[in-house]
């Protein structure tokens, strides 16, 4: 029996996820990217998890490692419909190369677009209602059935990501990220050693890669992230609060 399945007999779901979570974060303190991800894909949380991937600059480290370990592994893609053609492209050839077999793109549904957004400009009034119904709404209905998933985040990319645990609580799941404590440097040699393809946004001056309009080309030494909803006092889309997946029908747009 997985610690998973361990601290949900008999306990309080909030206090179980707690100690789960403390319990993980002290056994795998020391404990390598692959080691983590391994555990939690074929022990702790096997079955009951899925990597949640943007396929942007960094992506493809991460969900080699995954195929390595099990090609099979739900790969959850939300397509905002309001990405980089390059970033679909880039998909297919990861997708192929990797030999992941499970990935599944998960878009807005058409009904919440004819509501919230008829025109296609709410990113122009409303980042942050936009990001909600086309990011945040869809990744919630995928995770719908997986009491885990992987993500991809590291300390090093901002402010707001500098005390990131290897596992955390996110909405009543339990969120693993493997390359919480990986340096840029670190993740462009692993890439390098494994011939992995890189994004090819990335040469072009994209070192952070999220929808077309609100994605702008970043300075050398500006921050990686300066070209997200570049202007703006926002850093994420949403779908690392907390909160995220608290209102999904879309009233809260």
């Amino acid at each position: 029996m997985g610690l998973h399945e361990t601290f949900n007999l008999g306990v309080d779901p909030e206090l179980g996820l707690q100690a789960e979570v403390a319990t993980l974060n002290a056994q795998f303190e020391d404990a390598t990217a692959q080691e983590i991800l391994m555990s939690s894909i074929r022990h702790q949380f096997a079955g009951d998890i899925a990597m949640v991937s943007s396929f942007g600059a960094d992506s493809a480290v991460l969900l080699h490692m995954v195929a390595q370990i099990d090609p099979s592994t739900p790969v959850l893609f939300v397509d905002t419909v309001k990405l980089f053609p390059a970033t679909l492209l880039y998909r297919e050839e990861l997708v192929e190369k990797l030999g992941l077999t499970e990935v599944r793109t998960h878009k807005p549904l058409p009904e919440d677009l004819a509501k919230s957004d008829p025109a296609g400009m709410l990113w122009m009034t409303d980042t942050d209602a936009c990001c909600h119904m086309r990011k945040v709404v869809p990744l919630e209905r995928a995770l719908n059935g997986f009491g885990s998933w992987i993500s991809g985040r590291k300390r090093h990319q901002s402010s707001t990501r500098s005390s990131l645990d290897t596992f955390e609580i996110d909405d009543g799941r339990v969120k693993v990220n493997p390359l919480a404590d990986w340096t840029a440097a670190e993740v462009l040699d692993y890439a390098r050693s494994h011939d992995l393809p890189p994004h090819p946004l990335v040469a072009q001056g994209y070192p952070s890669i999220g929808c077309l309009p609100c994605t702008s080309k970043v300075a050398p030494g500006e921050d990686p992230r300066a070209g997200r909803w570049r202007g703006q006092d926002k850093t994420e889309c949403g779908i690392h609060w907390p909160t995220h997946g608290k209102e999904i029908d879309g009233s809260g747009i």
